[in-house]
């Protein structure tokens, strides 16, 4: 049975990512990209659908025993885990390095104290567990094929195979090392080069030490934020440039429930405020990589602009459901692909105008393209954004004019002006002008409740939205606007938990509400940062910090955070780890430390 999702670590290779558990179980991991069939799914099912144990041997079918201790090797992402066994110590490093060639997974045992009995049970599952590989030895490797795929192992432990599972049973003294590699390879090509655990590890470390020392914040909350980087950096597709909003699918956003689905795509919300915190916090090359994703991605019809894409700017992402698997605490179904990529949401035009402008500010290198493309998507917008559309949160019911949207689309109209002010773009100067004010008009008139003094979630509803929250962020209101504090204080009565963390809107519980979707879902942890954030540019500062290291607290013992949290489990819920829930907690560190709003 997978562990909860709190129980997991991040390793990977900014091509693709491995999640482990405490116990010393591998339980997901896509290969060779981030948005390929699992080897092993058994995070979405049970062991028969593939998963990798190393941890110490115990009794045959006793439960495997988490580890007493796990921790990263300081700023990286080489997990460390150690088990206190009555017979001895044991350590287990596990890590992928950074590459150019084939994907390695590579795990080493080292004994710390005693004699302890180890095993590493070692059973994969092509395509999402459906497919049995044909598991045999070439010379002294281990080779799985099924089909186009082959997964090479190589480790200097005896092996067996017994139940169409791979064993290892060996005992490691103090000194003594081990080690494991799994390789991919297209089963049509030679096999993969021998693996070199050891220079492997120090170059990963090295790799990390080079990329941390780029980060520009040294406040206060260094320690969650630069964990936030490192995650922000391993949900990077490194030869694209495109930023997955989690590595997994289908974890659930209510344990037993319907919203299962599929983030390893490139979401250009999502994509964008990742490149705005990095800006931020001196990771430029980063947000090249990411404006070139984007550039390649809409080439050619930027006035049809996804809402998402694959991680090398695939625009079909067709969405289906593998029944064989019961999926994670059998909350079905499981899916793969993402419909909502046809959806239209008129928001992405702001917030890929925004990331564009932070670029532009921040002193990105100039590229005529993107500017070209800024007006573009202007032009689109101009006879576009009074439209109804699906909104920043998917909705699958009907189209609605959600005020977020039309805020965000203001927010392009405005970031396009001043582009054009700069001189670094040619543009319809008055005209623009005269239609950022008719959006303004339109969502103060249409999406404001005057009576309760709040914006709502569209316009003539009376429902409330977190996002929101996001008004004088993008400074369509300033902060000490009536309007803004009465939304604030209002959805802070509505659609906070008793713990003060906020839901992303009211769902309808057993019927189809606004999102078209039965059941319900945790707090939005993104949304909570967003509340914090306000509350600290209204003057709330205090209110505004004890909310943040509330949600820090969230976290789990590595620093990682899913989509959500449920506050009737007291669990994590959602894919994890989340870009859309790391991102403000950088960003909502940041401000704080301006603020001086800290403790300590």
């Amino acid at each position: 049975m997978a562990g909860r999702i709190e129980d997991y670590a991040l390793i990977g290779d900014m091509q693709t990512a491995a999640l482990v558990c405490r116990d010393g179980s591998v339980d997901w991991l896509c290969l060779p990209r981030f948005d390929s069939h699992a080897v092993f799914a058994g995070l979405l099912g049970t062991e028969e659908h593939g998963f990798w144990r190393v941890g110490p041997a115990g009794p045959e079918g006793a439960p495997a025993p988490p580890a007493d201790r796990r921790r990263y090797r300081g700023d990286s992402l080489i997990l460390e885990s150690e088990w206190d066994t009555p017979r001895g110590t044991v350590r287990v490093t596990d890590f992928m390095p950074p590459r150019d060639g084939a994907p390695q997974l590579i795990r080493v045992v080292e004994g710390v104290s005693g004699r302890v009995p180890m095993r590493s049970s070692l059973r994969m599952r092509f395509s999402y567990g459906r497919v049995v590989p044909w598991v045999h030895k070439v010379g002294e490797r281990t080779v799985a094929v099924a089909g186009p795929d082959s997964v090479w192992l190589d480790t200097d432990a005896e092996t067996h195979g017994k139940d169409l599972t791979t064993y290892s049973e060996f005992t490691v003294t103090p000194g003594d090392t081990i080690t494991f590699t799994i390789s991919w390879q297209p089963s049509h090509k030679e096999p993969p080069p021998l693996p070199d655990p050891a220079g492997s590890l120090e170059a990963t470390a090295e790799f990390w030490r080079e990329w941390v020392e780029h980060c520009t914040y040294h406040g206060p909350y260094r320690e969650a934020v630069v964990r936030s980087l490192i995650t922000l950096k391993a949900l990077t597709y490194a030869p694209t440039g495109g930023i997955v909003a989690a590595p997994t699918t289908s974890l659930p956003e209510e344990i037993g429930g319907v919203r299962n689905w599929d983030y390893r795509y490139t979401w250009l919300r999502d994509a964008a405020i990742t490149l705005s915190s990095m800006l931020r916090t001196g990771y430029r090359e980063e947000a090249r990589a990411w404006r070139d994703w984007l550039l390649r991605a809409v080439a050619g019809d930027p006035e049809n602009l996804q809402i998402m894409y694959g991680i090398a700017g695939e625009r079909e992402l067709g969405e289906a459901e593998l029944d064989w698997l019961p999926g994670y605490e059998n909350s079905g179904p499981v899916r793969v692909g993402n419909g909502a990529a046809g959806q239209l949401q008129l928001d992405v035009y702001g917030e890929v105008t925004e990331a564009l402008h932070l670029a532009h500010m921040t002193g990105l290198s100039r590229n005529d393209y993107a500017s070209l493309l800024q007006i573009k998507l202007i032009n689109y917008l101009e006879t576009n954004w009074d439209q109804p559309d699906e909104g920043i949160w998917e909705v699958r019911g009907p189209r609605r004019h959600f005020t977020h949207s039309k805020v965000m689309a203001w927010v392009a109209v405005d970031r396009t002006i001043k582009l054009i002010e700069s001189g670094d773009a040619d543009g319809p100067l008055e005209r623009w002008r005269e239609l950022r004010d008719d959006i303004h008009r339109d969502v103060c008139e249409k999406g404001y409740d005057k009576e309760r003094n709040t914006f709502t979630q569209s316009y003539g509803s009376q429902e409330l939205d977190a996002s929101l929250l996001l008004i004088p962020q993008m400074g369509f209101l300033p902060p000490d606007d009536k309007r803004v504090i009465g939304t604030i204080e209002a959805i802070q009565r509505e659609l906070s938990t008793e713990d003060g963390f906020v839901l992303r809107y009211p769902t309808a519980g057993e019927e189809a509400g606004v999102d078209g979707l039965e059941g319900d879902e945790g707090a939005f942890l993104a949304c909570s940062f967003w509340l914090a954030d306000d509350l600290a540019m209204i003057g709330r500062v205090d209110e505004a910090r004890k909310l943040f290291e509330k949600l820090l607290s969230l976290r789990n013992d590595l620093g990682l955070l899913a989509e959500e949290w449920d506050p009737r489990l007291q669990r994590q819920v959602g894919n994890f780890p989340q870009a859309f829930s790391h991102v403000p907690l950088i960003d909502t560190a940041l401000r704080l430390t301006a603020s001086g709003a800290y403790g300590g």
